[in-house]
């Protein structure tokens, strides 16, 4: 069997763990003996086993390992961090074979992994599935590339292009895109959302139709003018306010200072020095309208509801894209946009 039949395995096992890992990637591991899987994991948490180790404890039969291949969607870790270097762990069970998906770009591994691996007398193979890969953690490779957090763009609109009615919120979306907004949520990092959205819908941000994990909740709110006992600064999640006022911590609550010059770029260097890799951006029309304006971001997804017309509020942000993929989810239709 070939290669990528495996490392498409470990991807598939990668996803069981999105919106769990970060500010890890998502890792997936397969180990095979004699063309059969006999052992496999991921990555389920920040500062918990990686995929490799999980992979390796999951075999029945442990002499097998030295005639086996360790299938691994990214580079095997090469430094200590809260867990041991998993180059290390494969060098000292001497397996015949490592695959890998991707190089880790992370400055701490780049390259190291494989060479320790290397210098130990195993064949390594690496670059199978690359691309697929390097897409698995996109959020990743964002954060560490560009130093900022994966960006999407979302919101829900009318047919004739309406994000309220009369400038007050009411349902666009059906149960089954809300349910997908949801799980959006869960799987990416935070979400954020300006101070009108805040004052006029009361949000709580969280994925309440689903299980799932609460994202981290991002506030911008210059004056402090949305209430404490609004929903976005209830329990249910960490939660980050950007404003002009101070910089404190109470409870789950973090108020981070910023500057309203070059707001964009001072909140991309706020949010990467809070490790924050991946931010749905969901309102308002303003915020957004800032984000398209300045080129920044890396994917929109767009709910359109064709039967809806709601003649008078606030406008959809003007968005002159063709769509990559569109889905309908009965009487909504949702599309997804890349640069």
């Amino acid at each position: 069997m070939s290669h990528e039949i495996y490392i498409k395995r470990c991807i598939e096992l990668a996803k069981k763990a999105a919106g769990n890992t970060f500010p890890n990637p998502l890792v997936g591991s397969a180990i095979v003996h004699n063309g059969k899987i006999i052992g496999e994991g991921f990555h389920e948490k920040a500062g918990e086993a990686h995929a490799e180790i999980n992979a390796i404890n999951s075999v029945k039969n442990p002499e097998l390992l030295k005639n086996s291949t360790i299938y691994v969607s990214l580079e095997p870790c090469s430094h200590f961090g809260k867990t041991p270097p998993c180059a290390e762990k494969i060098v000292e069970i001497g397996f015949k074979k490592v695959v890998i998906g991707s190089l880790d770009i992370h400055e701490k591994v780049n390259g190291k992994g494989k060479q320790i691996i290397e210098n130990a007398g195993i064949e390594v193979v690496s670059g199978v599935l690359e691309n697929e890969c390097k897409m698995l953690n996109k959020r990743f490779f964002t954060f560490h590339e560009k130093k900022r957090p994966y960006l999407i763009l979302k919101w829900a609109e009318s047919a004739d292009g309406f994000l309220d009615k009369n400038f007050k919120t009411c349902q666009i979306g059906n149960a089954l895109t809300k349910q997908f907004v949801h799980q959006l949520r869960s799987e990416e990092h935070a979400i954020l959302v300006g101070t009108q959205t805040a004052l006029n819908d009361n949000p709580s941000l969280t994925t309440r139709e689903i299980s799932g994990r609460n994202p981290v909740r991002i506030l911008i709110d210059f004056d402090l003018k949305v209430p404490e006992n609004f929903n976005i600064y209830n329990g249910e999640a960490e939660t980050f306010v950007f404003n002009s006022v101070k910089n404190s911590e109470e409870k789950n609550v973090k108020f981070i200072k910023i500057e309203r010059e070059n707001f964009l770029e001072n909140l991309m260097q706020k949010l990467y020095e809070n490790q924050i890799q991946s931010m749905i951006v969901e309102g308002g029309s303003f915020t957004l309208r800032q984000f398209i304006n300045a080129n920044l971001w890396d994917e929109t997804i767009i709910i359109k509801n064709p039967n809806l017309k709601l003649e008078n509020g606030t406008k959809a942000p003007s968005f002159n894209f063709k769509p990559v993929e569109n889905q309908n989810f009965r009487d909504n239709e949702i599309f997804c946009f890349k640069p």
